[in-house]
């Protein structure tokens, strides 16, 4: 396999997916992230490349999505009158936009160029930060999200002969598009470390949603507490994510690489930093080579500091998988854009100090791994 890796981007040829500029999710955090990616030199055009994404066409569409949603998304964003609330829009977390159909399947589209590239071999790694939009359901949208590009590139890979796919989810909301398509799929490993449904959107990825009939322990959750911070959040995603997907063996290893949950984010309540990115990246890739034979899809996410905290978290992920050590001070070109646009300065570094005080409710934290390790575990042949 080849130790290439690509950067697969968006594209300037089809709208841009943008709910409007009082919308916490914003399509800067997507440039501003490609841009820190070039001012490092991450791509030399070699080793690392960059790629440019395609539209997934209606018959990708619907290895995951009904046919009769895809209209509804193409004619809501021609300016057609129609029930569309019925599909999830209106106004609030899912406004409809012009060209929503274009950027929805340009953002699922660059998720299945990654998909390919690595499935082809013409990457070993390969990653989309215009994706990771794991809420949106078969006929539903939610949570800003149109298109659930994550589940399609898995969606799309089993159906071209992969036989198990392990897909692990680190946004600080749970992942709930991907294990609601795949709930009774034996051959979908979904993995969710999120702020607890009890205290956040979407109320669910609660332990005990495990999967259902064959599929039984193929669903996981490690629903945390308001305010884990950097330490309990890490060991939790040691003690669950690490020994599942090493036991899965899965054939491609597919991630979320939500940041929002940073302690700065607005719509959020834990209190990770990006020293705690930095050590979760390190982990995914070292788990890609040991379990995935080496082969990594990953996808952007939530993220709602979108100048400060987004284009550092996933530059740091990006340089990891690159097998690339950047330094920690940032391009002062960069951060003087992102500066300009966003209207305040960003932080000069990728470093930054923990969190000060209590890495959070450490009981609350050990309770669920304990309950995921007692009932999902044994399921897989592991032991707490």
């Amino acid at each position: 396999m080849s130790g290439r890796v690509e950067l697969v981007w968006y594209g300037d040829d089809a709208p841009r997916y943008d709910h409007g500029p009082q919308h916490p999710l914003r399509f800067p955090r997507v440039v501003l992230t490609r841009d820190l990616i070039h001012a490092y030199g991450l791509v030399d055009g070699e080793r690392v490349a960059e790629t440019p994404a395609r539209s997934a066409t209606d018959e990708e569409l619907a290895l995951v999505h009904t046919e009769r949603y895809v209209d509804a998304v193409r004619r809501a964003g021609h300016g057609e009158p129609g029930p569309w609330w019925e599909f999830g829009f209106g106004p609030g977390d899912n406004p409809i936009f012009p060209g929503m159909h274009e950027a929805s399947a340009r953002a699922a589209g660059a998720s299945l160029v990654a998909a390919d590239a690595v499935l082809s071999g013409r990457a070993a790694h390969a990653f989309n930060p215009a994706g990771g939009l794991h809420h949106a359901m078969p006929e539903r949208a939610s949570g800003f999200c149109v298109y659930d590009d994550p589940a399609l590139a898995v969606a799309w890979l089993l159906d071209r002969g992969v036989e198990r796919v392990a897909y692990v989810d680190v946004d600080v909301h749970h992942g709930d598009g991907p294990q609601e398509i795949f709930y009774d799929d034996p051959r979908v490993l979904t993995v969710s470390l999120h702020q607890s449904g009890a205290t956040l959107f979407p109320g669910t990825g609660f332990v005990d949603e495990i999967g259902a009939g064959d599929a039984r322990g193929s669903a996981v959750n490690v629903p945390l507490p308001p305010l884990t911070g950097d330490e309990l959040w890490l060991d939790a995603f040691r003690r669950v994510v690490v020994p599942l997907v090493e036991a899965w063996q899965p054939g491609v290893l597919v991630t979320q690489l939500g940041c929002d949950t940073h302690h700065s984010d607005p719509l959020a309540n834990l209190l990770l930093t990006t020293g705690a990115y930095r050590e979760t990246a390190r982990m995914l890739h070292d788990l890609a080579h040991r379990a995935a034979g080496g082969r990594w899809v990953a996808t952007g996410g939530g993220g709602y500091q979108w100048a400060g905290v987004v284009p550092r978290a996933w530059t740091i992920y990006f340089a990891e998988m690159a097998g690339v050590s950047i330094p920690d001070r940032l391009p002062a070109s960069w951060t003087e854009r992102a500066g300009r646009e966003a209207g305040a300065a960003v932080p000069a570094s990728l470093w930054e100090p923990p969190v000060p005080g209590p890495p959070g409710d450490r009981q609350a934290v050990e309770r669920t791994v304990a309950e995921v390790e007692r009932l999902v575990f044994p399921l897989h042949g592991l032991s707490g």
